[in-house]
């Protein structure tokens, strides 16, 4: 019990000792921080006007200037044929003059794939052919 008791002491002296110097060294940062504040105000001030002027060019760019985007090519056309958000990608890979096989790599998709998604192009705009196809998207203004 006797032992305890001295590893008692001993361990409150230390955490004593522990807090005076935790105390001690906050006094000298204090100290510092206001030497250095009287000394280096104008540098303060500067910091913190950047810093303000940071906050205010975060804040345009992400809310005054951050438009949402408009999707690509003339919406009204694209839901009075019925066209699907795959098959505008598509025909603007097409129109980009890509083959069957690039726009399949592109999207991720077959060849096969594309061909269907061609033949449903194809027959929504009354057209049998890529050129015709591209021709009439153009007009309609699907693509640019």
């Amino acid at each position: 019990m006797k032992g305890r008791r001295i590893q008692w002491r001993f361990g409150g002296q230390m955490l004593g000792w522990g807090a005076a110097l935790a105390a001690g060294a906050l006094l000298l940062a204090w100290a510092d921080w206001q030497r250095m504040a009287r000394t280096h105000f104008a540098d303060i001030a500067l910091l913190l006007v950047a810093a303000l002027f940071l906050g205010l060019g975060l804040w345009l760019g992400f809310s005054v200037w951050n438009k949402p985007q408009q999707p690509p090519g003339n919406p009204a056309a694209v839901a009075s044929l019925g066209l699907t958000p795959r098959e505008v990608e598509v025909f603007g890979l097409l129109a980009a003059g890509q083959a069957n096989k690039e726009i399949a790599r592109a999207l991720g998709v077959s060849p096969n794939t594309v061909k269907t998604h061609l033949a449903r192009l194809y027959e929504k705009l009354g057209v049998t052919s890529r050129t015709a196809a591209i021709a009439q998207a153009r007009a309609l203004g699907i693509v640019g």
